[in-house]
């Protein structure tokens, strides 16, 4: 699979599906989402980032960096205190990569291992890609794998992985992530919900590849799952951009997070999806990394936003595209997320 990244920085065990599948507007996406049709067998057309938009990612890029570096930092020094130098990385595409390359980085730079990094696709409700498991169970132990993905929202990927790995003796259902204010893993740099820069673009900041992709016209019993390379944008391509900002902050020695939570970040959605009437939890998407998903390539309903949080730098991407969508705000108390974003249910899907 073709992308802006570096062989030396990551392998995607993708199937290079580009041209072969129409990409549809957003409204006519959810339409068929909720009637039924499941996501993986669409693609969206990608959100082209306005010029103030881009400026808010630039500031929220600066102004985040140093908090990221150091999750990144905590994240690998746990990863390399359990697995050791023989782990393989093996992020889940596509807000796993950049996260993974990160990673596979700041192994090099404090310890000097050079740990092998792969990117496979799993889809919410399809599973886990067979046959890239295959290919890497074919060259590595079992339990030299390593799953590592962006951020937890509800946990509903860390759900699918613990049920599709059953099959797998030996492979670990742990996942890695950068920020995991759901509180269901220990894996993690912090459990505070923070911004991660590039949670706030699409294919831009992650190789110029799409969202996964499966649908049985195009992809065979034999390939693995399928994305589009994006080569039209390579002139907006921020991929190593926000790698070598991270990067440009590594230290040897990060500060440990002490932020704490109680309970899970699961029950806070049910709460939420009573008290606004939500039948299907799906529609709930909470924390930044998912808000900012829902304002990108869904139909938003509302964004609520943590009454604490109300002048937080962190949040301005999402004011502004809220405000570019016309989607309204709405501050009430939450407790492990600073944001969520509600997805519109349509009447006539």
């Amino acid at each position: 699979m073709r992308s802006s990244y570096s062989e030396d920085d990551v392998i995607l065990l993708l199937k290079d599906i580009t041209g072969q599948v129409k990409p549809q507007p957003t409204e006519e996406r959810e339409r068929l989402i909720q009637a039924g049709k499941h996501y993986c067998e669409m693609l969206p057309i990608e959100y082209v980032p306005t010029e103030e938009y881009m400026k808010v990612y630039d500031t929220s890029l600066k102004n985040n960096a140093d908090i990221v570096a150091n999750a990144i930092g905590n994240l690998a020094m746990k990863i390399i205190a359990q697995r050791g130098e023989h782990v393989v990385l093996v992020s889940l595409a596509r807000a796993g990569i950049p996260i993974g390359i990160l990673l596979k980085r700041y192994i090099k730079f404090k310890y000097g291992h050079d740990v092998p990094h792969y990117s496979i696709s799993i889809i919410r409700g399809k599973g886990i890609d067979g046959n890239a498991m295959k290919y890497l169970l074919d060259k590595y132990q079992a339990a030299q794998l390593l799953f590592v993905d962006g951020w937890i929202g509800k946990g509903a990927i860390l759900h699918e992985l613990k049920k599709d790995l059953a099959v797998y003796a030996g492979v670990s259902s742990d996942i890695a992530v950068i920020a995991d204010p759901a509180n269901v893993t220990e894996l993690c740099g912090t459990h505070e919900d923070i911004l991660i820069p590039s949670s706030c673009l699409n294919s831009t900041v992650s190789g110029l590849v799409s969202r996964t992709f499966l649908r049985d016209d195009i992809i065979g019993p034999e390939d693995f799952h399928g994305a589009v390379y994006y080569g039209e944008l390579k002139d907006s391509d921020l991929s190593y951009q926000f790698i070598d900002a991270m990067e440009e902050r590594f230290v040897k020695m990060p500060k440990e997070d002490e932020f704490k939570l109680q309970g899970y970040g699961m029950d806070e959605v049910c709460a939420l999806a009573r008290k606004y009437g939500i039948d299907d939890i799906n529609l709930i998407k909470p924390g930044i990394g998912e808000a900012t998903r829902v304002l990108l390539r869904r139909i938003p309903w509302k964004i609520l936003i943590d009454e604490r949080y109300m002048e937080e730098p962190q949040l301005e991407h999402l004011l502004r595209l809220a405000q570019e969508k016309n989607v309204p705000v709405e501050y009430c108390p939450l407790n492990h997320y600073k944001c969520c974003g509600i997805i519109k249910k349509l009447a006539d899907a």
